[in-house]
């Protein structure tokens, strides 16, 4: 809700009096009261983008019949970042708001890595067309790492403050260089001290005792990055709101649903970080997390408190979380209450229908050919060694934190290879942004992959391309390929490529709508089954393994990172 007049202050007063009609109402249903839980028989009347109306009949200028079905506040996802849904800000508008999402909070820090000052130019206009109540949050850490990967930008303070008037910027977003926070580096000081007073979101796996202490005490109040009942129990207890995740990729809901009780849900709230098209429409978005938390046991108060209120409490948007007179009007009609089953989306008071996302201001895509990785060969892939033992990537599915195994693999002329009988692979990020060439190369253990090579330049948080493989000939194609598509995904086996994604928007993005990304992605996952992938989401697994801010072993295109040191691994 913005500036509100006399006129518009009289208008709501009138209609939510009942002397005059409503200019919408949602008739015969129930709404969720939620301060004690009860399912209140009531009309719900609208005033523009207001609540104005409950407990009580009412008559509307246009009347919408409920009858049977149970209204709830609107879904507030707490932390994406939309690049990652593979959509522009407005194809992933279309496609997430008719499972009761009304608000959004994004950090396009990927985007960001890749595009610098653009990325925050792109989304904020965005922003301000969506359906979706699209918020931002500014990449704290541009890049996440100096000496550990090569990034496409680097974003300094006041870089973040030329952003930070904007009516859509809520804070500063994740700050992932926990060891500069405690290094006091003058980077992250600086950026600290620009956001003081506002919100800060925390992003600190693994981190307990007196170094999160020291964590919160820089001022940062959510962490998404729990991944345990225990972890997340503490974090709360300290005064943090814990965002619980489950994404397309990391699936923490099984383990922290006990800890989201009716005491706790006030400090806890919902996020995806992130689900792709085919995910969402297989399962939902925020309504599949908020049904499968019921399904744990969750008790629907505390489900639907942390789906909304608590995590717009949180962010300090103090407008909205609750069906209740002089709150903002983002609803969801359920045909089911407790399998949330969506059945109608009021988003700022207007019923979501075609003709809302249709009148929206087109905003063209940016970062259009910026992959710049030099061409490769099947040489670039060999993989000199010491001696045939070596740190491998272990992979924990359903989980971004990887496992450091110690593996001997087979070794001839002083170059290690892959070993198909224990599912060791090839994994290479190569740098994609034009400015060193380099490659990072090492070897990742639990795909599955048999034949062939998968590659893509979605790679956390860099964006390098990454590539694993069985064959070094054909992960030097799927490697070429991308500048061709304008980045991407990639499978391709015997030289030939069997299935492919373009994401041209700054290799990030593609420029089709959700249906159309749903389908390619059939298809990939398809295309990478055949040859032996196990793992449920290849791509955006493989997405997290550049990314050297999360335990414990990770590949850059400088090389094998060991990330409880944030050092690089030689040899």
């Amino acid at each position: 809700m913005g500036e509100r007049d006399a006129d518009s202050i009289s208008r709501a007063v009138d209609q939510g009096r009942g002397i005059a009609a409503a200019d919408l109402v949602l008739k015969g249903g129930r709404f969720l009261d939620l301060v004690t839980g009860e399912l209140v028989a009531s009309d719900v009347a609208i005033c523009g983008d207001l609540i104005v109306g409950t407990f009580g009949d009412y008559r509307g200028v246009r009347e919408i019949d409920v009858t049977g079905r149970v209204i709830v506040p609107g879904f507030v996802d707490s932390h994406l970042h939309v690049e990652s849904s593979l959509l522009t800000p407005q194809a992933f508008d279309r496609c997430v708001v008719p499972h009761g999402v009304t608000t959004a909070i994004c950090d396009p820090h990927e985007i960001a890595n890749v595009l610098g000052r653009d990325a925050f130019e792109f989304f904020l206009a965005s922003a301000e067309t969506t359906v979706v109540d699209l918020r931002i949050m500014l990449s704290s850490c541009v890049p996440s790492t100096d000496h550990l990967e090569t990034s496409g930008a680097r974003l300094t303070a006041d870089d973040l403050l030329a952003f930070a008037d904007h009516p859509k910027v809520l804070g500063l977003a994740e700050f992932m260089n926990f060891p500069g926070v405690f290094a006091h580096d003058p980077g992250c000081m600086a950026k600290l001290v620009a956001f003081s007073g506002r919100h800060v979101d925390g992003h600190a796996p693994l981190m307990r005792g007196l170094d999160l202490n020291g964590y919160l005490a820089a001022g940062i109040r959510t962490d998404h990055e729990a991944t345990t009942a225990e972890e997340a129990l503490e974090k709360i207890r300290k005064g943090m709101t814990v965002l619980i995740r489950e994404g397309s990729v990391s699936k923490d809901l099984h383990l922290l649903a006990p800890v989201l009780t009716e005491r706790t849900s006030p400090f806890m709230a919902f996020c995806t970080d992130d689900r792709n098209p085919l995910d969402i429409a297989e399962e939902g978005h925020l309504d599949f997390v908020v049904r499968s938390a019921i399904r744990l046991g969750v008790t629907p108060l505390a489900a639907y408190r942390a789906s909304s209120w608590a995590a717009a409490r949180a962010f300090r948007l103090h407008d909205r979380g609750l069906v209740a007179p002089g709150w903002r009007a983002d609803l969801v009609v359920l045909d089911d209450f407790e399998d949330c089953r969506v059945s109608r989306v009021i988003a700022a008071g207007r019923p979501v229908e075609e003709a809302l996302f249709a009148a929206r201001r087109r905003i063209e895509p940016i970062g259009r050919r910026s992959i710049r990785a030099r061409r490769v060969s099947a040489e670039d892939f060999r993989t000199p060694g010491a001696g045939p033992t070596t740190p491998v990537i272990g992979i924990l599915p359903g989980r971004i934190v990887t496992e450091r195994r110690d593996l001997t693999l087979p070794f001839a002329d002083g170059a290690r290879g892959v070993d198909l009988a224990q599912d060791v692979i090839k994994i290479a990020v190569v740098e994609r942004h034009g400015r060193t060439g380099g490659i990072g190369r090492a070897f990742t253990q639990g795909f599955g992959l048999k034949r062939g090579a998968i590659a893509a330049s979605v790679g956390h948080d860099a964006h390098n391309i990454t590539v694993c493989g069985v064959d070094d000939a054909d992960m030097a194609v799927a490697v070429n390929r991308m500048a061709e598509i304008e980045g991407g995904f990639v499978v391709v086996e015997g030289g030939r490529v069997l299935a492919e994604l373009p994401l041209a928007s700054a290799g990030l993005m593609s420029l089709r709508g959700h249906e159309i990304v749903r389908d390619r992605l059939v298809r990939l996952r398809a295309a990478s089954k055949g040859l032996g992938v196990t793992l449920g989401e290849p791509f955006l697994q493989m997405a997290f393994l550049p990314l050297p801010v999360i335990p414990h072993l990770k590949v850059t295109d400088k090389g094998l990172v060991d990330v409880d040191r944030f050092e690089l691994i030689d040899g």
